[in-house]
């Protein structure tokens, strides 16, 4: 008898990847791991009230829905501790996902980042003890005094941002202060901006799979992600591709994304904390297979081998290697990576995948060449886009996949 596993899907109002992963799911099909069968399923989760003793059905659960919704992410917290339910992102370090943490982290560890303040809220909570509190406690600043320590051009944005909601350029005073009293309740970072870089890039990382693509965040929302394929040295690739890996085994995240700056051969990473990081088709357009491959590869292998939920950060092993001194930079990002490789089981999973799943590849390809990812595009585009621009979206977004397969076939021959 083959042994089942469900994956949960906790979701928003996607459509589109969650469709194609299930496609993909079953296309794949049964599997054989150790001389036992397994089947995978995925299933869409309600959010429900919930009995805190409840056995629930999943193997591992794909969540992108509890950066803002309560509920599920205490559910989430609910199975990871009680019933060891395998999550792509540990709940428990889900608050550092509002970017501050994670700053402060990979600073410690070295790791290239700007400049970096955080300011207090413009307005104060809403709370009967502010008042005499902030009287005792907190002292006048000079808001244009740090903005010259930082240095201008900078970026003043959200400590718990997302999407590029609150980010502005400052380029003086005047702006600086315009953005602070927009600012609200909202606590900013000021950080200092990367001038004159050559590239920008962001990078995916699903597990120990990470695809670093340019990106214009000047573009449309649509357009941002290009299709450029060796547009980094091997060597800044690497790195680029090390950063996220870093981040991602630091803080126990499985799905997430990281955008980098690089100028003069060095990379600055800026953004590398997303609860829910772009998976859109319309968005990824060329790199959404991938993005589906290697999910479905991910989480096949989570399911199937047994991997457990890691809740402990094992943060202690990081920072013996940033504390240390006699280390340079390179030194230090080649044994995080070590670790992170170890924590991904990184070597496993690709044995696994040779093993178990050999054909993904063209069972990636023979599905988003078929009539049904290519129904799947355009519901998926006349759902997200605006009508006058549907027929232009659908026709890139198929030129785009198909130039993918393409790409894919003539390096399989």
């Amino acid at each position: 008898m083959a042994t089942r596993h469900l994956i949960g899907l906790l979701l928003a109002t996607e459509e589109d990847w969650p469709t194609a992963f299930e496609a993909m799911l079953d296309r794949v099909g049964p599997v054989r791991y150790r001389g036992e069968t397994h089947e995978l399923a995925a299933a869409r989760i309600m959010n429900e009230p919930f009995d805190l003793r409840s056995t629930p059905r999943y193997t591992l659960v794909i969540d992108r829905l509890s950066w803002w919704y309560d509920l599920p992410r205490e559910w989430l917290k609910k199975i990871a501790l009680m019933d060891d339910v395998y999550l792509l992102n540990n709940p428990f370090t889900f608050q550092a996902m509002e970017k501050h943490a994670a700053y402060c982290a990979m600073m410690r560890l070295g790791i290239k980042v700007p400049a970096t303040w955080l300011l207090p809220h413009r307005l104060p909570p809403d709370n009967p003890r502010y008042v005499p509190m902030a009287e005792q406690y907190n002292p006048d600043f000079d808001l244009e005094e740090i903005a010259g320590w930082v240095g201008y051009p900078l970026f003043m944005k959200p400590f718990d941002g997302g999407m590029w909601v609150g980010v502005t350029r400052i380029a003086g005073p005047d702006d600086l202060h315009a953005a602070y009293d927009d600012s609200g309740e909202r606590m900013m970072h000021l950080q200092a901006s990367v001038e004159g870089y050559d590239v920008f890039t962001r990078s995916l990382s699903i597990g120990p799979q990470t695809r670093v693509m340019r990106y214009d965040p000047g573009a449309h929302g649509h357009y941002r992600y290009l299709v450029d394929l060796g547009f980094l040295t091997p060597e800044l690739e690497g790195e680029v591709a090390a950063i996220s890996r870093l981040v991602n085994a630091f803080f126990r995240w499985e799905f997430n994304s990281c955008e980098t700056i690089v100028k003069d051969g060095q990379a600055y990473p800026i953004d590398y904390a997303n609860a829910s990081p772009d998976i859109a088709l319309v968005s990824l357009h060329y790199h959404f297979p991938w993005a589906i491959r290697s999910l479905v590869a991910w989480c096949t292998f989570c399911a199937v081998s047994g991997r457990s939920m890691r809740l402990n950060q094992r943060t202690r092993e990081y920072f013996e290697v940033g504390d240390r001194d006699d280390l340079g930079y390179e030194e230090k990002l080649a044994r995080y990576d070590e670790l992170a490789a170890a924590y991904f089981q990184t070597e496993e999973f690709e044995e696994f995948l040779a093993m178990v799943l050999p054909n993904l590849e063209e069972l990636t390809v023979e599905y988003v060449e078929s009539p049904e990812f290519g129904d799947l595009l355009v519901r998926s585009i006349r759902l997200e886009v605006e009508p006058e621009r549907q027929e232009e979206m659908i026709e890139r977004c198929r030129s785009l996949v198909a130039e993918w397969a393409a790409d894919e076939r003539a390096a399989a021959r």
